[in-house]
């Protein structure tokens, strides 16, 4: 498991100052100067910043602590022996923030953001130190007006209905052994955005123990670059052009930004209808090129991503393609429109290959009965992943943007060393805290559709 470098300070001692990142060739990150900092501190109060205390809780009009979830607080932090939740009412938009982790106790918190997005990855403090952390984060809600000013709505599955990541407000989860926080500050930001549009491999699953590379990927990202993982389960490129995902996007993509995209999963499964495939070939590939030309056109910078295998392995343990031609039309498009790709496809194949059918499953969702809240029967899924799945995945993804070049690769977490697909961490040695499950949710079995 990987850990960020902490920077310690004494909380008796003198603030921390502020960690500046240069202005790049990329884009100038900047804070919007028409918006102001929400500050929040635990206990004591301070010049600047909203007191928060037991009795903190989060309404439309009222940021605080949620979810039905309330930390210790004491007079320098809030702490608790479980996950918290602080959510604050904020308009669509990307977001910084700065926490500064740390109590009277030893502490090790994790941060996710939104539905599951990790943030921050177990970052230790001793007693009675701090340290501050920052990172980017993406709000957003369905609604949006189209180019000719007339109001429009993704069109939104039942499990996304009441979904965090597409209400009006900011979501954090203080999650890990003895998580704490002594402040929080969320400012208002301008800077590039990675958008991801995908399937429910890519997608911010809210439901553990499922788990997707898209909610993955922020954990690799110093402050700079901001995910918006707009993927969604189910979703062909076709249907995320009809449900106006793409539409959505597109209202708000501009110069400097990215605009990732892995389909195959449900394009390429066979319709009972028709016996053919969901999105045939060759409107796959004109749907790839016609969104190649949108992103282009609106200065930002496409980036394909083929699908990552299934766990299909064969006598000998090698994985055998169950995406029929799709991954390979994708590398077609790419060289065809000398547009970047990002082969998870290949990566894939090298790491499952690497785990061996057996510790593959380790990766997959291959749970016994009973493993998590609600969860009544077995789990035996060859297409979804785990946190240790889906986080070998995210980091094939990261190795992909380095083999690449792309200027984003800049604002990699500069403690992450390469992957190499053929060596995987350690999957015992792998632990992510798991999110509470949702109060909303009441069966986990209901497997999401790819």
């Amino acid at each position: 498991m990987l850990n960020f470098s902490l920077e310690i300070v004494s909380h008796k001692g003198s603030s921390m100052n502020r960690i500046t990142f240069a202005a790049s060739t990329l884009a100038l990150v900047t804070l919007l100067p028409s918006a102001h900092a929400q500050k929040y501190i635990c206990g004591t109060a301070k010049s600047g910043y909203t007191t928060l205390s037991a009795t903190s809780a989060f309404t439309a009009s009222t940021p605080g602590f949620d979810l039905g979830t309330i930390p210790v607080v004491s007079a320098d932090s809030c702490s608790s022996d479980k996950p918290f939740f602080f959510s604050a009412a904020l308009p669509e938009g990307s977001y910084r923030v700065t926490v500064d982790l740390g109590s009277s106790q030893v502490s090790t918190t994790t941060v996710w953001a939104e539905a599951r997005r990790l943030m921050l990855e177990k970052i230790a403090t001793q007693p009675n130190a701090s340290t501050k952390r920052s990172f980017d984060v993406n709000v957003r809600v369905p609604e949006f007006t189209d180019a000719i000013g007339t109001v429009q709505r993704v069109h939104l599955k039942p499990r996304e209905i009441g979904n965090m990541d597409w209400d009006s407000k900011l979501t954090l989860e203080f999650n890990g052994d003895n998580p704490s926080v002594r402040s929080i500050t969320i400012e208002p930001i301008k800077e590039p955005t990675l958008f991801l549009a995908g399937d429910s491999t890519v997608v911010d699953q809210d439901v553990e123990p499922w788990t997707a590379w898209g909610q993955i990927l922020p954990r690799f990202f110093r402050p700079g670059v901001v995910v918006a993982n707009h993927a969604e389960s189910g979703e062909t490129i076709k249907s995320f052009v009809g449900e106006h995902r793409f539409a959505k996007i597109f209202t708000q993509i501009k110069p400097g930004d990215y605009l990732f995209m892995q389909f195959a999963h449900n394009d390429q499964k066979i319709s009972p209808k028709t016996h053919e495939p969901v999105v045939p070939i060759e409107e796959y590939k004109a749907l790839l090129v016609e969104y190649i030309a949108k992103a282009r056109a609106a200065g930002a910078t496409p980036v394909l991503v083929t699908s990552m295998n299934r766990r299909t392995f064969d006598d000998s343990g090698h994985i055998t393609n169950s995406l029929a031609g799709y991954p390979d039309a994708m590398r077609e498009v790419a060289a065809q429109q000398h547009a970047a790709l990002i082969d998870l496809n290949a990566m894939s194949k090298t790491l499952f290959e690497a785990m061996r059918p057996e510790g593959s499953m380790k990766a997959f969702m291959h749970f016994p009965a009973n493993a998590y809240p609600n969860q009544t029967k077995a789990i035996s899924d060859d297409t979804h992943f785990n946190s240790y799945g889906a986080y070998e995945l995210a980091r094939c993804i990261v190795h992909g943007i380095r083999q690449d070049k792309l200027p984003i690769q800049k604002f990699l977490t500069k403690d992450i060393p390469d992957f190499d697909p053929a060596h995987p961490d350690s999957q015992p040695d792998f632990h992510l805290p798991a999110t509470p499950i949702p109060a909303t949710t009441t069966n986990v079995m209901k497997v999401p559709q790819v």
